[in-house]
């Protein structure tokens, strides 16, 4: 069975959910943080994974 799930996450900044990607939570137990580019703030920001 597979272990990747879809996941969503969200600019720290602005607090839009930008982005969607998929997770091995097997793999990864913790919560993915990632410097991604946001549209609304126009710059790149720390995106963290929402719950």
């Amino acid at each position: 069975m597979s272990q990747d799930h879809l996941i969503n996450l969200e600019c720290t900044v602005c607090h839009n959910l930008n982005y969607q990607t998929t997770k091995n939570k097997k793999n990864t137990q913790k919560r993915l943080e990632l410097q991604k580019f946001c549209k609304f703030c126009k710059k790149k920001t720390l995106h963290k994974e929402t719950k």
